[in-house]
């Protein structure tokens, strides 16, 4: 869908597919290499996750990736896949301090990142802050459900909204998203009927994180797709066993390489020295 002779993917793109009943695909991505060949693939959307923080840069949970790398990593992602919508994250505490920092760091997504639209984990008293986003020019895609940056608070990672209480709250955000401006919602781990209502009370498109095939879109971590992640997701069970392959092709070279099987060197002189050429004593 994405590659170089299609038309880019926009949100006007998304919105017709939802009219149309086509579910799109959303992966993570961090590197200009890497979302090369998921655009080659035709996946239509990347999101440039704070995840990055994990899968990246060896760090112990998502709220300490970096804003200014987060930045960077977005713009080599669009770099890569310039057709596809590429999702740019906005990490912790880059918009939860203030209002107008929001607003700055909504728009370096946009300029610095060359994202098309950014993310931010809220619920409905985030909405004051979408609406000022929405009216600024910076598309909001509302995460909701269960949220990442708060694991600190809730005591770990964890599902949302599998108490009717719980449900009812969540689904009373994505109304609230949409009300406050919000171009999509993006619900994690809640069960199926959660998403389902969301999609059935709300008119923007809606994407999927272990939320349920309900969902318009559906977006996984690229590592745990290819079984490059020690753990796995129940919602993501790999489809590859790259994380295997790459092991045994690192076997390989470093035995080749002690084995000194090369293989022939592609390059000669271009001349050959003369006697003339030889240092005295030879």
């Amino acid at each position: 869908m994405s590659d170089s002779s299609s038309q880019p993917v926009t949100l006007r793109t998304l919105r017709r597919m939802v009219r149309d009943e086509t579910p799109f695909a959303c992966l993570t991505a961090y590197d200009y290499t890497t979302a090369k060949w998921l655009d080659r693939a035709g996946v239509p959307v990347l999101l440039v996750g704070d995840t990055a923080a994990e899968m990246a840069l060896g760090l112990s949970g998502t709220i300490h990736c970096p804003l200014d790398v987060l930045l960077a990593l977005t713009a080599a992602v669009k770099r890569g896949a310039p057709q596809a919508m590429v999702m740019g994250d906005m990490p912790f505490m880059s918009y939860q301090a203030c209002d107008a920092e929001a607003i700055r760091n909504g728009g370096r997504f946009l300029t610095e990142g060359l994202a098309d639209v950014v993310k931010l984990e809220v619920d409905a008293s985030w909405a004051r802050l979408v609406r000022k986003l929405d009216r600024a020019g910076v598309p909001v895609v509302a995460h909701i459900g269960s949220r990442p940056q708060r694991v600190k608070h809730d005591g770990g990672y964890r599902s949302a909204g599998r108490t009717t209480a719980q449900a009812k709250t969540i689904i009373d955000d994505a109304i609230a998203m949409e009300d406050a401006g919000a171009c999509m919602i993006l619900v994690e781990a809640v069960p199926a009927e959660v998403s389902q209502a969301i999609v059935e009370q709300t008119t923007v498109p809606v994407i999927g994180c272990g939320a349920g095939p309900a969902c318009h879109g559906q977006v996984v971590v690229l590592h745990d797709l290819l079984g490059l992640s020690d753990w796995q997701p129940a919602f993501a069970p790999p489809v590859a066993a790259i994380g295997e392959a790459m092991s045994d092709a690192a076997r390989t070279w470093v035995q080749k390489v002690a084995d000194r099987d090369l293989g022939p060197h592609p390059y000669t002189m271009i001349d050959t020295p003369s006697t003339s050429d030889q240092p005295a004593g030879h």
